[in-house]
């Protein structure tokens, strides 16, 4: 028996590990993929591990990560070990991006995409809590928000336009509509 991976997208600011934090707690079967992020550790509200490029670079020409990609000045990766609760029949979810989604397929054939997705108000919002960004680096980020993603790839959209408790739910009923 193996489980099922699930990349989640979507925009910055829609929510994505909210969800994801959520539907962990909820669903202790379901294991979330920790990303390897070339940024300080302490510069992020999500479980990941914080490495330097020059880190990266090793871990990637070791062969460590089942995907990288890079986005927004960063690099991203999700080491192989993170499947490996694929073999005992959890599903998988990570964090990911619409770039990575190519590779992501061909790595993991059954591949499901959640499309999360939140108005550009409340998209706004969220970064501009996080503290992360200057309002101009907000802007230049809704700017190029984009909701597509390749052709061919299974697609379910959930919309995160209300509570924490309304988008964990979605996200778990889109969960219990694949398995």
């Amino acid at each position: 028996m193996t489980g099922k991976v699930f990349a989640v997208v979507g925009p910055s600011g829609a929510g994505k590990d909210t969800l994801l934090a959520g539907a962990v707690a909820a669903s202790p079967a379901l294991h979330w993929a920790r990303r390897v992020i070339t940024r300080p550790q302490v510069a992020g509200d999500e479980p990941f591990e914080g490495v330097t490029s020059q880190e990266f670079d090793f871990l990637s020409q070791a062969g460590a990560f089942a995907l990288e990609w890079p986005a927004h000045g960063l690099r991203y990766g999700i080491r192989a070990t993170e499947f490996a609760a694929l073999a005992k029949g959890s599903d998988v979810v990570f964090n990911g991006s619409r770039a990575a989604l190519p590779l992501a397929l061909h790595r993991f054939p059954t591949l499901t995409v959640l499309r999360i997705s939140a108005p550009s108000k409340v998209l706004a919002e969220r970064l501009a809590a996080r503290g992360r960004e200057s309002m101009a680096e907000i802007e230049a980020r809704l700017a190029r928000a984009s909701y597509e993603v390749p052709e061919g790839l299974p697609v379910i959209d959930i919309s995160n336009d209300s509570t924490p408790a309304i988008g964990i739910a979605r996200l778990l009923a889109a969960l219990q509509a694949k398995a």
